[in-house]
């Protein structure tokens, strides 16, 4: 079985289903990738959750260390890490019962997103989810 993406009506949807984002791996350096996403999803009313170890807060948000920590179930995890660590996100999703994730651009590990899929978890790979709101989406 190979993995494939939502269709782009499927993304826009999902999209304007969640609340509340993990971003894990959020950066508190304003020139990384994370921090601007991060930013721009706020900007777009999505309320952030910085996952991210040794950080205080990010953006104005209370950082936590991990997805284990966090105060409440996420609509979903937005992962600026490396692929390497998707199985033990993918992992800690179903144990926590996110049911959505998203893997972005060059975000790629095919067997942890099937593995996802299967268990249920709507997953998106290798694409920005600012990207994706702000030209699938027209609102």
């Amino acid at each position: 079985m190979q993995f494939s993406n939502p269709n782009p009506q499927d993304i826009c949807r999902l999209l304007h289903e969640v609340h509340t984002v993990a971003v894990l791996g959020l950066s508190p350096q304003e020139n990384r990738p994370s921090f601007r996403v991060a930013q721009a999803l706020q900007g777009f009313g999505y309320t952030i959750i910085p996952v991210r170890p040794l950080t205080d807060a990010v953006l104005g948000e209370k950082a936590y260390p991990d997805l284990e920590s966090l105060p409440v179930v996420p609509d979903i995890v937005d992962v600026f890490r490396a692929a390497e660590h998707v199985p033990a996100i993918v992992d800690s999703c179903i144990r926590l019962g996110i049911k959505k994730l998203w893997l972005q651009d060059g975000v790629v590990h095919a067997e942890a997103a099937l593995r996802a899929q299967q268990a249920g978890i709507t997953v998106v790979m290798d694409r920005c989810m600012f990207r994706d709101r702000a030209q699938l989406c027209n609102d």
